[in-house]
């Protein structure tokens, strides 16, 4: 299952480009599901376009900041995207949008950051007489370009380069490291041994909390207790990555089931009291993973441990 990237360009797209042609390799683990400009007449969206992908194109001007980025978060989520990538996007996200996006959006920058951020940063390295200047694929917050670094690339300083000259070579390596990085980035989705190590933090946050191998699956329990969560990965041959919890009985079962039938399954041999959530769809909400094992604890915790918790949680 590849992820579905959208890419937000304001003009030429060459890292767009790149992206796109490695996309089309089989072993790729992401496809590119909407290219989307601020700038309509944006040289990207022909390559786009031509290349057979979605193109979204919106004016920002005679907009508010806010106003325009609801309007491309709207096209990015009737896309089914669950990654954005900014490929030069010319434009100072809204902290709202930038909190919808938030550990799923992507950037590239002309640096090895945390060096030289902003504007002008072949000009900077070279007249800080560098050795070496480069290029960093980082994760977009609020502030610009602060996020976490997911990937770096150096390249040499000739003794006659100029700012230009510089940025020709640096732009080459971004071709190359901008693919990789989202390629390896998205695939933690998908990865087994990611997932379980993401359920594993969030079990053993759980107060008395252990973990065994049983069945063969990873299992978390209270020591001496009740297990409250088993991982399974491709069990019996299903091909899926999911967590399996505990829950009220057959009719929270059914309704989960109901609600989102490509999430939520039965698991095999564990009867009603437990529902099965799919790790392995690319969208998963750790936020919401944490709240259902918290509450699959509190289902099999004995009353004095949950007592203890209620009070502790009222100081």
């Amino acid at each position: 299952m590849k992820a579905k990237v959208a890419v937000l360009i304001s003009g030429a797209g060459t890292n767009m480009a790149a992206l796109l042609y490695a996309a089309k390799l089989t072993d790729c683990s992401y496809e590119i599901v909407l290219v989307a400009s601020n700038n309509p007449e944006a040289e990207g969206l022909k390559i786009a376009a031509t290349e057979g992908v979605p193109v979204f194109a919106k004016s920002h001007v005679g907009l508010e900041r806010a106003a325009h980025d609801a309007i491309m978060h709207e096209a990015i989520t009737q896309s089914g995207a669950t990654y954005v990538v900014l490929a030069g996007y010319m434009r100072i996200l809204s902290t709202e949008f930038v909190a919808k996006w938030g550990g799923r959006m992507l950037n590239i920058h002309p640096s090895l950051l945390p060096k030289y951020k902003g504007l002008h940063t072949h000009q900077r390295a070279i007249e800080a007489k560098d050795p070496v200047a480069g290029t960093s694929v980082h994760l977009v917050t609020a502030e610009l370009d602060d996020g976490p670094v997911l990937g770096q690339i150096e390249v040499a300083i000739l003794p006659r380069d100029t700012a230009n000259t510089l940025a020709d070579r640096v732009k080459m390596a971004e071709y190359q490291l901008y693919p990789k990085t989202l390629a390896d980035f998205v695939a933690r989705d998908t990865n087994p041994e990611y997932l379980t190590a993401q359920v594993r933090t969030l079990a053993l946050a759980q107060p008395q909390a252990d973990e065994v191998l049983s069945h063969g699956m990873p299992c978390f329990g209270i020591i001496g207790g009740k297990k409250f969560a088993y991982v399974s990965v491709d069990h019996h041959g299903d091909g899926k990555t999911a967590l399996l919890l505990k829950i009220s009985g057959v009719e929270e079962q059914a309704m989960l089931i109901d609600s989102d039938a490509e999430r939520y399954y039965r698991p095999a041999y564990f009867g009603d009291g437990w529902v099965a959530i799919r790790l392995d769809l690319g969208d998963t909400d750790w936020d919401h993973i944490g709240d259902w094992i918290a509450k699959s604890w509190r289902a099999v915790a004995p009353k004095k441990l949950t007592k203890l918790m209620d009070v502790a949680n009222k100081f």
